[in-house]
């Protein structure tokens, strides 16, 4: 578990990713605007990834991006 009190620039790109994941779901579910969702998901996606990674996982498998528990219930619209 990272924590982002020792940085802030980390913490604002983790709420940011948060509030566009938030967005996104949201937009998801307007079969008016899926377009847009998409681009929204790609933001989120480009945030995400200026994080850095939590730590290596065995394998072939990446280790994810700090925060990206909170991130992903956010694009789920759950808390």
């Amino acid at each position: 578990m990272s924590d982002f009190h020792y940085n802030s620039r980390n913490a604002k790109i983790q709420g940011l990713s948060v509030q566009v994941g938030e967005l996104f779901a949201d937009m998801y579910r307007d079969t008016s605007v899926q377009n847009e969702a998409m681009e929204c998901l790609e933001a989120y996606k480009s945030l995400r990834r200026l994080l850095p990674r939590e730590g290596l996982y065995s394998g072939a498998r990446v280790a994810r991006h700090e925060g990206a528990e909170a991130a992903h219930k956010a694009t789920q619209n759950e808390s």
